[in-house]
């Protein structure tokens, strides 16, 4: 006889059939102490998620994620396609925090933190037991005939769940494109505002089919974090977890028994009561180990307390906690890993604070333009030049004009020599730069050039100035 553990639980997940057909899960209502800290975390987050898109830092909004439009705000700093570097560094910084949160942690973000898991278990699931009642009134449910009390529950929980939808679509459309654009397609209607309209109704039914049939299936399937927890875990990390040592002792799971002292006869701890399989919202048997499906949502530690204290028994026979914890009584140690994933994060905030410190409001490119030697205009040297300035700013900057620093010339702007850059928009143009043929060291001269607004030094920029080449 094989002394393997019996690994046949890893072969399937518990949203599927033996036909490979859809198997909804209907858990048990949780209780308890963490579902309680659970409750309080997400209608916080929940409340920051919603209020987010409409709160204003001067004049931008607090978080927006344009990605049509390439522009991003993110705690209302405004990030440009110029400034794409430092999103890019922003995301590794959010990526590498995920990642050392899960290495010591394990996926406690997907518990406590991940909208889907806050919007399917503290909204849509507490309808559900509202409407259909807990576990076995809801399994009950979808056995039944579609009678009355069938079609009237069924119509009342979906038309519920399609509004919270609609409204979470509004939200998600409100970070896409702006709580502006947002207010501006309701004052205008759907036919004014089609192509925002029709996005809405898609995110809609996006949300819809997730929250309704989709559900605990994006952890398992659609959700990339998910699988990268196999890689990222190890025997340190803590999860929610099973103390197998106490729950099996030397006789393994038994029934509990009245007057039975489990410490003579050698039992587990553990009563085979299977109440922490039924309140799991993942459908899998938590003390199977560690497994793909869980998202360490402690509702199995809190039903497992409920009833150690019932029987008898020390709580805390799950918990949070390592392997190595378990299986060998070692405390917490902060490892080497965990250590370069910190300095890892370090160095990237390290870097991003810097960069955003020395960015500017106002970005100012010239270029010479492409193809095009240098002027002899009497005895001073002409070249011409295109400009772009980007205002990243929500304020008008409406007498811009440039002038060189540190070189003695003239910049002359074809058009009007001041002229006006929008708020969040772009001014391009041509400009020449005149210098006198003898202030001119070299065929190419290195200029700086200062863009005012009015008396005001805005921006500096450089760029290269061609002249006659010397023999001297």
């Amino acid at each position: 006889m094989s002394n393997l553990p019996d690994e046949a639980f890893r072969d399937t997940i518990g949203t599927i059939d033996e036909g490979g057909k859809r198997k909804f899960i209907f858990p048990k209502k949780p209780s308890g102490k963490f579902y309680d800290y659970r409750k309080i975390v997400s209608y916080v987050l929940l409340a920051i998620l919603f209020i987010n898109p409409f709160i204003k830092v001067n004049g931008n909004q607090f978080m927006m994620f344009n990605i049509l439009e390439r522009r991003f705000n993110i705690f209302g700093f405004p990030f440009w396609p110029q400034d794409f570097y430092l999103f890019v560094i922003s995301m590794l910084v959010g990526v590498v925090f995920v990642i050392l949160f899960t290495v010591v942690f394990g996926r406690i973000f997907c518990g406590w933190i991940c909208p889907q898991t806050i919007f399917l278990e503290m909204v849509f699931r507490r309808i559900e037991y509202w409407i259909d009642g807990d576990r076995g009134s809801q399994s009950r449910l979808a056995r039944m005939e579609w009678n009355s009390e069938k079609i009237r529950k069924r119509v009342l929980k979906w038309t519920i769940f399609f509004l919270i939808s609609f409204l979470i679509a509004n939200i998600f459309l409100a970070y896409l494109v702006g709580s502006d654009t947002l207010f501006l397609m309701i004052e205008q209607g759907p036919i004014a505002q089609a192509s925002n309209f029709i996005a809405l109704l898609i995110f809609t039914g996006i949300f819809y089919f997730v929250f309704v049939w989709f559900r605990e299936q994006v952890c398992i399937i659609a959700c990339p974090y998910g699988r990268l927890q196999g890689v990222l875990l190890d025997n340190k990390s803590i999860n929610v977890a099973y103390d197998f040592v106490r729950g099996e002792k030397e006789e393994g799971r038994a029934k509990f028994k009245k007057n039975e002292d489990r410490a003579l006869t050698g039992k587990g701890d553990c009563i085979d009561c299977l109440q922490c399989v039924h309140v799991c919202p993942m459908g899998i048997d938590i003390r199977n180990g560690t497994q793909l499906e869980c998202t360490n949502c402690t509702a199995c530690i809190d039903e497992c307390d409920h009833i150690m204290e019932s029987v008898g028994l020390p709580k805390g026979l799950i918990r949070y906690a390592s392997e190595d914890e378990i299986a060998k009584k070692e405390p917490f140690k902060f490892t080497s890993r965990m250590k370069g994933y910190t300095a890892v994060l370090f160095i990237l905030l390290s870097i991003f604070v810097g960069m955003l410190f020395l960015r500017t409001d106002v970005q100012a490119v010239v270029l010479r333009l492409p193809g095009q030697l240098f002027q002899h205009n009497g005895e001073k040297i002409s070249n011409v030049y295109t400009y772009k300035i980007v205002n990243k700013t929500m304020k008008d900057y409406n007498d811009i004009h440039f002038e060189l620093i540190d070189q003695k010339g003239e910049i002359k702007n074809v058009g009007k020599r001041h002229f006006k850059v929008p708020k969040e928009g772009i001014s391009q143009g041509t400009l020449f730069i005149e210098i006198d043929e003898v202030l001119l060291e070299s065929d190419k001269t290195k200029v700086k050039i200062g863009v005012y607004n009015g008396s005001e030094l805005i921006e500096t920029t450089s760029t290269n100035f061609l002249g006659p080449r010397s023999f001297n």
